[in-house]
């Protein structure tokens, strides 16, 4: 992609989603993550009724009468973007690939994110961190993390969730709102997530085509696996088959599910063919 086709398609991407973070989405974020965190502001005189777990000693024996920590909302929040940049994002039997509805959808959280003037980073991975963007602010940062969504090309196909949660761990030592999106074609990531949420607010956002389901009855076909290049035959008449590829299918998306759901973390299904729009909006009103 040459340099002025890449700048027209960040433009585009800008318009559409800064328009719905503007008008749709702005409020919606700050009512859900608002006052996620206690930052320390000053101490004060100890007043009936004031928790006692919030005393200072330090103070309290200084001056020989009881003092308060007194703590206030954090209102500057940091978000980190992690994305899913391996072969199986680039699929899609509708009108867009996986990582075109994917980098949709990162632009207008980043954009929401910007109006309540919170730091974003971005983290691209596969099965190993590709690409890491510290958080910063502004306008222009979230440009620059819609260029890399548009231009970045994975060195693997493969994925590993465990390995991007471990980064994250490493390098975010605040709590931060946390989105991971991607098609969770993966497994062996609970203990690890289970680590990180306990630290982190974090969403997953599962991506995937309604044709990744079940296989149609197409009779012998020769397909390749998106994650490993692997050309393999696959007699898609037989309902043993068939049947086999829905079972792996589910057990995918019911592992992603409940991982996340019995570690306290969101989460969020939806189809390429499907409004982004709707369910981001709905999952943010339930969250408020």
């Amino acid at each position: 992609m040459d340099t002025k086709e890449l700048l027209k398609k960040v433009r585009k991407i800008e318009i559409k989603t800064r328009r719905l973070s503007d008008h749709i989405f702005g409020g919606e974020y700050h009512s859900t993550f608002k006052g996620r965190g206690m930052t320390f502001s000053e101490v004060r005189q100890y007043q009936f009724g004031d928790d006692v777990r919030n005393i200072d000693w330090n103070v309290t024996a200084r001056y020989n009468e009881p003092f308060v920590k007194v703590f206030e909302e954090e209102r500057e929040l940091t978000m980190m973007l992690m994305v899913d940049i391996s072969g199986s994002q680039f699929f899609g039997t509708s009108s867009q690939f996986k990582n075109e509805v994917v980098t949709e959808i990162a632009a207008t959280l980043a954009f929401s994110a910007t109006q309540n003037n919170d730091k974003i980073g971005l983290i691209l991975f596969s099965d190993r961190v590709e690409h890491y963007i510290p958080p910063k602010k502004g306008r222009s940062h979230v440009l620059r993390i819609i260029r890399e969504l548009l231009e970045f090309r994975s060195q693997s196909k493969k994925t590993d969730i465990e390995e991007a949660l471990k980064f994250l761990s490493n390098v975010l030592k605040k709590r931060a709102i946390v989105f991971i999106l991607s098609d969770f074609v993966d497994e062996d990531y609970d203990r690890t997530l289970r680590i990180a949420s306990k630290k982190h607010d974090i969403t997953g956002i599962r991506i995937y085509d309604k044709h990744e389901e079940a296989l149609p009855n197409l009779g012998m076909i020769e397909a390749e696996d998106e994650e490993t290049g692997e050309l393999i035959t696959v007699n898609t008449a037989s309902k043993k088959v068939r049947n086999s590829y829905a079972a792996y299918h589910k057990e995918r998306v019911d592992y992603f599910h409940n991982s996340f759901t019995k570690n306290g973390a969101g989460v969020l299904h939806n189809r390429v063919d499907e409004s982004y729009v709707k369910k981001l909006l709905g999952y943010f009103k339930r969250r408020a």
